[in-house]
């Protein structure tokens, strides 16, 4: 059956809440299928889950793989093509974040950040690619950060992370290209996430500044327009991403930072 024939299945990590739910609700009213991943209670999930089902009359599972673990990505990307026929867009959202000067940075948070950030956005990618070939057509999406482009004081992992992704992105593209498999990445500001809200007093705390200026100086003093970015921005970019119209935008790292990285 080839991938006109038969509904498109977009797998979306880190996808039970916050970015990455925007991203699966949308895509899930554009009329794929939907594959959820991430971590929450079994019943706000299943909520979430039935909701997206039937609302938008498209079917959606939940996978539970932990984006840290090769072996349960690759159940999850194996599970995905099985009840769907194929894996034809791929959205790397799940991320962590850790705030620490180098010098104190917990190892085994900065190798969590590496394997969740980065890492499984090559395993993800490495075993959805030959489904994507099989029906000549696929969408990499990985989202990424202003922090793909920019440092930040205390980040180290995350930024090392994200400037892999960028790199990943780039090279994905070059290889998949002549497959009509494209591969980008978006790259938003701050978004007023429960990940970000979570940055706010520890990142006071590591500046010795009250919460307040850290949403004002150290958040959105980085962002022209002094706004959060929104959701639907980011899930806009990345349904657009999807269709034939952006076929020729490949490897392409894509800002959404209300001017940020214009700097």
């Amino acid at each position: 059956m080839s991938t006109a024939e038969r509904r498109r299945c977009a797998v979306v990590t880190g996808s039970t809440s916050g970015i990455g739910r925007g991203i699966a609700e949308r895509l899930a009213r554009a009329g794929y299928n939907v594959v959820l991943n991430g971590f929450g209670d079994p019943e706000q999930i299943e909520e979430l889950r039935s909701s997206m089902e039937n609302d938008h009359g498209v079917d959606v599972r939940y996978h539970g793989a932990d984006m840290s673990k090769p072996a349960e990505i690759k159940d999850l990307i194996s599970e995905a093509a099985t009840v769907f026929g194929g894996v034809d867009v791929l959205v790397n959202n799940a991320g962590i974040q850790v705030v620490s000067p180098i010098e104190d940075f917990p190892e085994d948070a900065y190798e969590k950040i590496i394997a969740i950030n980065l890492s499984s956005c090559f395993y993800t990618t490495k075993y959805s690619i030959p489904h994507m070939k099989k029906h000549g057509w696929g969408r990499i999406i990985n989202i990424a950060s202003a922090h793909a482009k920019r440092a930040s004081k205390f980040k180290s992992a995350y930024v090392a992370a994200k400037h892999g992704v960028a790199g990943l992105t780039k090279t994905v593209a070059l290889e998949m290209g002549p497959h009509s498999i494209t591969s980008n990445a978006v790259c938003p500001g701050y978004v007023l996430t429960e990940l970000v809200e979570k940055q706010i007093p520890i990142t006071a705390e590591a500046r010795g500044i009250t919460e307040e200026e850290v949403v004002q100086n150290v958040m959105l003093g980085n962002q022209p327009t002094g706004e959060f970015v929104g959701i639907e921005e980011l899930s806009g970019l990345v349904e657009f991403l999807c269709t034939n119209e952006a076929r020729s935008v490949n490897g392409a790292i894509l800002s959404v930072d209300g001017g940020w990285t214009a700097q």
